[in-house]
């Protein structure tokens, strides 16, 4: 099916297409589709985008509450179906419960939770289920991760040096704390310096017992969701860093020979602008080049125009929902070629669950409502209604029990005086 070149003449009639040929125009076959949703003027006619398009890349960009994680999670529930590897890096607990429906059964047993030992977290054990540990022994960190982690320059020779003498003094397996120990006692100008620096470390809880090895984030038809809820920013880039370096390493040795495709939520954290972070420069490596080895971003956001454009504008394809801030529009027309200023037009009137399409994961820009989910959300907003009328029956009955132990405290006095 080809698009028409030109517009139709004035005067020639104008006929409803028929729902099977704009479902064969607007969805690709089963074996590659994914079934996303409906198109917003044709609730008749399903949309499957293309999971061939993903080679390039994705962005879902949305204003907070219309929508994206929700989209993000329709998504999931069609990579699993596909048998994909996906590995979903979640700072707000939106993904933690994707094991089972919205009615509390199971949808898949291929979907894990992941979280650092000593993370507080959203939710706790007894709402999410079985939780595993993802935690790096200290020892397994190389001498360039570790000035890298710390923030030190590989200008910076001497400090290096120090830290790598202490570290053969030591021998093959050492803590942080040892570390900063061995530097202390050596007390040459180097090593105190770099004792400085190592202990930042310290503020970055994930170093335990043993290192978590990737290839258990790596499974055929397995969503491995990363619960970063409850961490330190600093924390959380340093997970997302390691964890990403490992899937990169993995499929670029082919030591993992499916493609895997990895979820970064609150993309803006990770990939700001104008700052550096530590997860940053592997992000913009798998945008440049993950592809030819299989490994594909979908980047997740709120605050587009907050995100490095140069990573913004590899992902060929984009979701994007209800966007009221210029700069965040203006964000996303400078990322997308296919982004035309009548689409651009209608982002502010879309309504929550709806969306713009453009890019390799269809063959046309299209809009459409997003289809009901199967999993329960997470992370959703608090229903204030209900919380306020918790609190309101919360609050009444403290004042029934207030009232009462006066009454019962006068009727005492008064029984006294009485006595008296």
């Amino acid at each position: 099916m080809l698009q028409p070149r030109r517009a139709i003449y004035p005067g020639n009639d104008v006929f409803r297409a028929p729902e099977s040929i704009l479902e064969e125009f607007y969805s690709y076959p089963e074996k590659e589709g994914l079934f996303i949703g409906h198109l917003i003027t044709r609730r008749d006619v399903p949309v499957n985008i293309s999971v061939r398009g993903f080679r390039r890349h994705l962005a879902i960009l949305a204003q907070t509450g219309a929508g994206k994680s929700y989209a993000a999670g329709v998504l999931l529930e069609e990579l699993l179906k596909k048998g994909a590897t996906v590995v979903v890096l979640d700072p707000h607990a939106d993904y933690v419960f994707l094991s089972r429906k919205k009615d509390g059964s199971k949808f898949s047993n291929r979907i894990s939770v992941f979280r650092t030992p000593e993370s507080t977290g959203r939710y706790n054990e007894s709402q999410i289920g079985r939780i595993n540990s993802y935690e790096v022994k200290f020892s397994d960190l190389s001498i360039d991760e570790i000035a890298r982690v710390c923030g030190i320059s590989e200008r910076w020779t001497n400090i290096i040096g120090a830290i790598q003498r202490a570290i053969e003094e030591l021998g093959k397996s050492y803590n942080l704390d040892d570390l900063m120990r061995t530097l202390e006692e050596r007390g040459d100008p180097d090593s105190l310096r770099a004792l400085n620096y190592v202990r930042r470390l310290s503020k970055i809880k994930v170093f335990g017992t043993a290192t978590t090895d990737i290839e258990k984030l790596l499974r055929p038809k397995h969503i491995s969701v990363v619960d970063l809820s409850g961490l330190d920013d600093r924390v959380s880039d340093y997970i997302a860093f390691r964890i990403l370096s490992g899937i990169y390493e993995k499929a670029e040795t082919q030591s993992y020979k499916y493609p895997v495709f990895v979820f970064i939520e609150e993309a803006h954290r990770f990939i700001p602008n104008k700052e550096n972070t530590l997860s940053k420069g592997i992000i913009k490596r798998i945008a440049a080049e993950g592809r030819k080895f299989g490994v594909f971003l979908v980047l997740i956001t709120q605050r587009p125009y907050k995100v490095d454009p140069d990573a913004l504008s590899q992902c060929n394809s984009q979701i994007i929902m209800r966007m009221t801030n210029p700069e965040d529009q203006r964000a996303v027309k400078n990322s997308s070629e296919r982004m035309s200023e009548s689409l651009l037009n209608d982002l502010p009137g879309l309504n929550v669950g709806e969306a713009v399409i453009v890019g390799e994961v269809t063959r046309a820009p299209v809009m459409v409502k997003i289809r009901q989910r199967e999993t329960e959300e997470g992370g959703a907003d608090i229903d204030v209604v209900e919380k306020l009328r918790e609190a309101l029956e919360e609050a009444e009955e403290e004042e029934k029990f207030r009232d009462e132990a006066l009454r019962k405290e006068v009727e005492n006095i008064r029984g006294i005086v009485d006595m008296g």
